[in-house]
């Protein structure tokens, strides 16, 4: 796994990188927004820790810049605790958010989090996906079968997208609740069965061909079968 920290507090981002290598990860660093951006768009990173002080330019650039083009997963730092500033980073696309000072034993954790439910590779971002005649627009998180405005929730949603991003590869219960749910999967819990049965009867089952499948005893999967 390959984690960029963009970080222009020198002894802070060293702190960060030796304390992720120690981890297991690989780790760039680069001490102001211009690099940062342009490491951010050309590199092969699954995740990137995003300063918002920056010189040249700042995190929220950065970030806005990285997502026209990419959903990597993004951890942002500061040392502003203003709500302002959370919301506009989160609401910018930001994936999670951390205050300085921090413990690393905390930024671990969070490190972890978002590559278990970020994608498994940074991958190009597509606004729209398209299986057969399902169509999605992830930023307006909508979904159309057969030119079918989808009245789906907000998990319903999710999992769908999940099941699209994955799309030809066999899910199972445990990974569709952890990366849905953000939850460990517990077998006396249904809440996966009862998902996709939901979203099933709304995306599915009024159509032709089918596109959500059982795999017995390992999961779903969304593709189309001749």
């Amino acid at each position: 796994m390959r984690v960029l920290v963009i970080e222009d507090e020198s002894k802070l981002a060293d702190y960060v990188k030796r304390g992720l290598a120690e981890a297991g990860y690989t780790v760039d660093v680069a001490r102001d927004g211009i690099e940062g951006r342009y490491l951010a768009l050309e590199g092969d990173y699954q995740l990137v820790v995003l300063d918002i002080m920056l010189p040249g330019i700042d995190g929220f650039g950065v970030l806005a810049a990285l997502r026209e083009k990419r959903n990597t997963p993004v951890l942002m730092l500061t040392a502003r605790d203003r709500v302002e500033d959370r919301v506009q980073g989160l609401q910018s696309g930001a994936d999670d958010y951390l205050v300085k000072p921090f413990a690393f034993s905390e930024l671990l954790a969070r490190v972890a989090a978002l590559l278990r439910r970020g994608p498994a590779a940074t991958e190009v971002a597509t606004t729209r996906m398209a299986v057969s005649d399902l169509e999605m627009d992830l930023l307006s998180r909508k979904a159309w079968r057969a030119g079918q405005r989808l009245d789906l929730t907000a998990k319903e949603f999710s999992l769908l997208a999940l099941l699209a991003r994955r799309k030809g590869q066999i899910l199972s219960r445990t990974t569709i609740a952890e990366q849905v749910w953000d939850m460990n999967f517990d077998s006396d819990t249904n809440v996966v069965e009862v998902a996709v049965r939901r979203l099933r009867s709304k995306m599915d089952d009024p159509f032709k061909p089918k596109l959500l499948h059982n795999v017995r005893g390992m999961g779903y999967v969304l593709e189309e079968r001749a």
